[in-house]
């Protein structure tokens, strides 16, 4: 036989191969069908996803793929198509391997008053008089710096001493206090040190008035 005539033969014989592969696979295919029902594509992770790093288009296409399941199989929320995670960001860290869940993540946080308080500051809420005059501001006073000022009960004959408490502290937030009188008591959410805390939840057992002052 020429050299001719035998590739032609191995030619034919991987066409014939390819062909019975794909039947093979189409067979197992509609078996699978007929056994376990409807088949639902699957994002699976082919690397581990780190909690808090949003999921861009690059990612979403080298590590994430997709796989045909038995929809009995398939988690629920499981997401259909990488795209659907383009944005978002895993809230704990998924192993690779594993199918992508909805509820796995979540829209990125905004930036807002709380982020980047730093410094061991955390939010705490303290009853304050006075904040009406914040209201005067041209700018919403949310996410400026105040002065805390502690007025403290009179010794004697006077009006008690008057010092600043915890200065240049972050105000997250304002609203109306237990009275229920706009602009005379309120209640004020502050990014405060664990000590600046303690002396001013000290300051309000005893204190006349702790007033919030707008830093120029």
């Amino acid at each position: 036989m020429s050299r001719r005539a035998r590739a032609l033969g191995f030619l034919v014989a991987a066409a014939i191969a390819a062909a019975v592969a794909a039947a093979i696979a189409n067979g197992y295919g509609d078996s699978v069908v007929r056994g376990y029902g409807e088949l639902r594509p699957v994002v699976v992770t082919n690397s581990p996803l780190p909690a808090g790093d949003q999921i861009d288009p690059e990612v979403a296409a080298t590590e994430l793929e997709v796989r045909r399941v038995p929809l009995r199989f398939a988690p629920s929320g499981a997401l259909a198509a990488p795209s659907e995670a383009v944005g978002l960001v895993p809230a704990a860290s998924i192993p690779g391997g594993s199918y992508l869940l909805a509820a796995q993540l979540h829209p990125p946080r905004s930036a807002g008053p709380l982020a980047g308080l730093g410094g061991g500051r955390r939010p705490v809420e303290i009853a304050v008089s006075g904040a009406g005059a914040l209201g005067a501001l041209a700018a919403s006073p949310l996410g400026s710096k105040v002065d805390v000022a502690v007025t403290t009960e009179p010794d004697g004959p006077g009006d008690g001493r008057t010092y600043i408490a915890a200065p240049a502290v972050p105000l997250l937030g304002l609203g109306t206090g237990a009275e229920g009188v706009e602009g005379e008591t309120a209640t004020a959410t502050l990014g405060l040190t664990r000590s600046q805390a303690l002396r001013l939840i000290q300051a309000e057992s005893f204190a006349r008035r702790v007033t919030l002052i707008p830093r120029g």
